[in-house]
């Protein structure tokens, strides 16, 4: 290939700074040189035409530059410049392109349904903006944040040890979740903030986050409170529940149990499920053998109750949760409601007023984050700053779950 006859070192300072200047994508009209040696002012005087040497520091026109080179070769300043240092690019538009791909990635994280159904997880989203991205890439800050979020969706885990989950959740990376990997320490951040604790500071710390997250779950020791369960099958879970049930008793069900529980199907009809152990008990004492299905979360969910959830919405059954109207209470329902597909049960602005009337005094809230479901509730109850616990509302459960027990209607 032919050299462009214009294409000489003494020049170079000058193409690579025209390079550069129409690279930018923005207007041009006048071209800067700096640190000029002797040979390259001397080849700019006589490209240009001067009658002196412009000096280290020159400024010329792109008209006049334009000009100069048409008269000698023929071809104007875009032209001589493509020719020796290949294609102009477009900076502007460069930058424009990455800001609106960054836009777009923090847009696309914002809305994924596992921050917009757990809204306690906005802050530890805000901070992974604030940090930037990995790598500067937004490629590889995607697939970070894609296996991040794919993590926070499978919890609570089934009290499977931390290696065994993540080979099964990460392309079989027995050691991708290992303490102090980036991975493992955005998730433990993202349970940090759900729970509304600090990020955990030792091993210790670490330790008891994954256990809430249903990771290395004693088996036997994570157990469901039940009442009112009557599963079809011949398994001994089925058979155990429904002896108990007919009885009047609860019943606890182990992680061991749900595992293998043989078949587990309940007939069409809702399962309510409630936060507090109280209601159950107060159910149970009401209704008998004739008590309505009733899981208790018993505060944040253990990887039991939410496997037996998560299986009983399977078999068709309606899930229907109530809990605490605090701060606390609304991150326990979104995530009940995120992990298991279970609709709310006397849990929205109304109900909250209406207990407040019949309750008006109470706890504080606590740190109250919006519910996915009810865009008013957060806003009432922060401005409100009362708490209404489940147990104030018991009498206003037992009558729904009396519409369910045709032995124990309402009372008169």
């Amino acid at each position: 290939m032919t050299r462009h006859p214009l294409d000489r070192t003494e020049l170079a300072p000058l193409w690579r700074a025209v390079h550069d200047r129409l690279s930018s994508g923005r207007p041009v009209g006048r071209i800067t040189l700096v640190s000029l040696d002797l040979a390259a002012q001397e080849a700019l005087a006589d490209l240009l035409g001067l009658d002196r040497l412009p000096g280290p520091r020159a400024s010329v026109t792109l008209v006049r530059l334009d000009t100069a080179l048409l008269d000698s070769v023929g071809q104007d300043t875009r032209t001589v410049a493509e020719a020796i240092l290949g294609p102009l690019g477009d900076h502007a538009a460069v930058r424009e392109a990455g800001r609106a791909e960054r836009a777009a990635l923090w847009d696309w994280l914002e809305t994924h349904p596992v921050l917009t159904g757990q809204p306690a997880l906005a802050p530890w989203a805000a901070q992974l903006r604030r940090t930037g991205l990995l790598q500067g890439s937004v490629v590889a800050t995607r697939r970070f944040l894609d296996d991040t979020l794919t993590v926070l969706a499978a919890l609570p885990a089934e009290g499977l040890p931390l290696p065994v989950f993540a080979t099964r959740l990460l392309a079989g990376d027995a050691h991708a979740l290992d303490d102090g990997t980036r991975l493992s320490t955005a998730v433990l951040r993202a349970l940090a903030a759900l729970h509304g604790t600090d990020p955990p500071a030792s091993a210790a710390d670490r330790r008891a986050l994954w256990a809430l997250a249903g990771i290395a779950d004693d088996a036997l020791s994570a157990t469901v409170l039940t009442a009112g369960l009557r599963p079809e099958g011949t398994g001994a879970v089925a058979r155990a529940l429904t002896v108990l049930t007919d009885a009047g008793h609860a019943a606890h069900i182990t992680l061991a149990q749900l595992r293998d529980p043989g078949e587990l199907l309940l007939a069409p009809g809702p399962v309510h499920i409630t936060e507090n152990p109280s209601i159950v008990a107060l159910a149970v004492g009401r209704f008998g053998p004739s008590c309505p299905p009733l899981v208790c979360t018993a505060g944040w969910p253990n990887s039991a109750a939410v496997l037996l959830l998560r299986r009983l919405a399977a078999t068709g059954a309606t899930l229907r949760y109530h809990g605490d109207f605090d701060g606390e209470g609304l991150r326990i329902a979104a995530y009940v409601r995120a992990t298991t597909g279970a609709g709310l049960w006397r849990m929205s602005t109304t109900d909250y007023l209406s207990a407040r009337t019949a309750a008006p005094t109470g706890p504080p809230p606590g740190r109250v984050t919006d519910a996915p479901w009810d865009a008013e509730l957060a806003t009432v109850l922060r401005k409100s700053g009362v708490a209404v616990l489940e147990e104030q509302m018991a009498d206003a459960l037992l009558e729904d779950l009396a519409d369910l027990s045709p032995d124990h209607p309402r009372p008169a």
